[in-house]
């Protein structure tokens, strides 16, 4: 007698292999059988017509303050996503000395957008080094695994202080010391080490981040300490302003550890072919014997703006700045003023505001040829026929105008689309030979971060649904590969040995998807987070049933209140 025995699906196995009719057989937490005819189980439920898949391996999130508190971490679990790791991008919240906090999350607030009211309220710093950090993750009973990374920055000022806030060059001991906690953080089960080397990530004040221009030595330091421990990956995010450079350092690193070297990786409007210069750097590194790769994602990297977000093209307007801080209700009242409206529009964008936004915020107050309509279900790959300026073109009406009352449809609940990266062509393209390129691994969803502007955590679901179904502007791709690319490939990566395949003996996360079902909603804003804290959610149709550790999560998108969910230690089992 089995425990759970899931009935006549299509197991998609997380291989590559072609789906097949079969049964799985669940057994203490385990895969029994896959395939074949099972026994009988203790429950039995029914999968004909469904697809049976691994739970999703989502490596790219920034739920680091949010899983403190939170046990259900949506919308990544209404995605399916059985195993999250967070810690990207050099941001999290170990190691942090008591003076640091504030400045840690207003770290995370700058390049995250997520809100400090919110981290401030909730982060309850029961830690201080990087192994007390995951303890106090594992004492939260929760829905899904969450894994964690050591962050640079933090890091970075627990080390030098001031110094390191600074952007001072780290000295000898400095370095020994970073990776001698790198050594340790590794040891007591952090899967792997990030960092972030942009410009496009500030503090709330416009100062640079602590590990901007951190130098080729203080890297390399920090990477031997993943050689010594023998597993984690080295992550980062980069403008390679210096191509060559960024391109030794880090295939020194990846040869010296003999570790796997990870970087994001988007087109870029300015420079359409850097893409193709740094996928033909990884496959040079790849040919001297080193494991670099690109992290790439399933979409655009796009801005929601609307008038309940972060961010809109009437922000710098002075009648709209002064609205702003009302309360949702009474600001969309407001705005379904006429003298309010056309106030609004006969203005033009303060400079005094215009200064203190950036290039791409300015950019959403006057591209309309660039700002789309979403719709519902949203789409990610819209032609030119929706943006605002095409729109104003066929109406005979002003661009703002019409994305005014765009905005204000559904209560003013309506958003538009402004894509940032993967989109210089007008299409997907570039994402679709990026994501076909087996030097690529698949993550980039940032689940928990840009509450009030993005909301990806839906990308494994539009992994499915738009690639292997409904896409319509070009080739669509294999279905049982992409699921292999976002579960067995990633846990393979990364080091997740108990899980992404359904195989006997590996630990049963799995999904039941209505495949013709499955369907996303319009991302909307919800204010749930501590102390009211506002945010994008989306949700889904499709999954009938999410299970962790053999224990169904969700059942037809409703929660069974079971917590199965744990911290997964690199080097042991989940």
């Amino acid at each position: 007698m089995h425990d759970l025995v899931i009935r006549g699906g299509t197991i998609v196995d997380g291989t590559g292999s072609t789906g097949y009719a079969g049964d799985l057989a669940i057994d203490g937490g385990r895969i029994a059988q896959v395939g074949g005819k099972a026994g009988p189980g203790r429950r039995e439920v029914s999968a004909a017509g469904l697809l049976v898949t691994p739970g999703w391996v989502d490596v790219h999130t920034h739920y680091d303050g949010q899983a403190t508190w939170d046990g259900e971490l949506a919308p990544s679990s209404w995605h399916g996503a059985t195993t999250i790791m967070f810690g990207n991008c050099g941001v999290g919240f170990a190691p942090v000395r008591r003076e640091h906090h504030d400045g840690l999350i207003q770290l995370m607030e700058g390049v995250e957008d997520i809100p400090g009211i919110a981290l401030a309220e909730g982060l309850k710093w029961d830690w201080e080094s990087f192994p007390q950090y995951l303890d106090a993750l594992s004492r939260l009973p929760r829905v899904i695994d969450v894994a964690a990374q050591m962050p640079h920055h933090a890091l970075r000022v627990y080390v030098m202080g001031e110094r390191g806030i600074a952007r001072e060059r780290a000295t000898a001991d400095d370095i020994a010391a970073m990776s001698r906690l790198t050594e340790e953080a590794l040891r007591a089960g952090a899967f792997g080490f990030t960092t972030s080397r942009t410009e496009s990530h500030r503090t709330p004040t416009g100062e640079a981040v602590p590990a901007r221009h951190a130098a080729p030595d203080e890297l390399l330091g920090i990477g031997e300490a993943l050689g010594r421990v023998g597993r984690g990956a080295f992550g980062m995010v980069s403008d390679f302003e210096d191509e060559a450079a960024e391109f030794r350092w880090l295939s020194q690193l990846a040869r010296s550890s003999g570790r796997p070297v990870w970087f994001l990786l988007t087109d870029r409007a300015y420079d359409p072919e850097r893409w193709r210069r740094l996928m033909a750097g990884v496959r040079e590194a790849r040919g001297q014997g080193a494991q670099v790769a690109a992290q790439v994602a399933a979409r655009p990297v796009g801005v929601i703006v609307g008038f309940l977000g972060s961010l809109n093209p009437f922000t710098p307007r002075p009648s709209y700045a002064a609205l702003a801080q009302l309360p949702p209700a009474e600001r969309i009242r407001r705005l379904n003023q006429a003298s309010v409206r056309e106030a609004i529009l006969r203005e033009e964008p303060s400079a005094q505001l215009l200064d203190i936004m950036t290039p791409l915020q300015r950019a959403i107050t006057t591209r309309w040829d660039r700002i789309y309509t979403l719709g519902d279900p949203p789409e990610y790959e819209p032609d030119q026929e929706r943006s605002i300026a095409a729109l104003a073109a066929r109406g005979n009406r002003p661009p703002a105008a019409v994305a005014y009352d765009c905005m204000l449809e559904d209560d003013g609940r309506r958003m538009l689309f402004f894509p940032i990266t993967n989109y210089v062509t007008g299409d997907h393209e570039p994402i679709r030979q990026m994501l076909s390129d087996p030097a690529t691994i698949v993550g980039l969803s940032d689940g928990g971060a840009h509450c009030g502007m993005i909301c990806d955590a839906s990308s494994p679901t539009y992994l499915l649904t738009h690639w292997a179904r409904d896409r319509q502007r070009g080739p669509r791709l294999p279905l049982e590969w992409l699921v292999k690319r976002q579960t067995g490939d990633n846990a393979r990566y990364f080091g997740f040995n108990d899980r992404g395949v359904l195989a006997p003996g590996k630990k049963a996360d799995f999904n039941l998807i209505d495949f013709a079902g499955l369907r996303l909603h319009a991302p909307q804003i919800v204010y749930d987070l501590p102390a009211g804290g506002r945010r994008l959610v989306q949700r889904v149709d499709g999954y009938e049933m999410t299970a962790v550790s053999g224990r169904p999560i969700f059942e037809r998108g409703q929660a069974t209140g079971a917590m199965p969910g744990k911290l997964v230690r690199a080097g042991g089992r989940g």
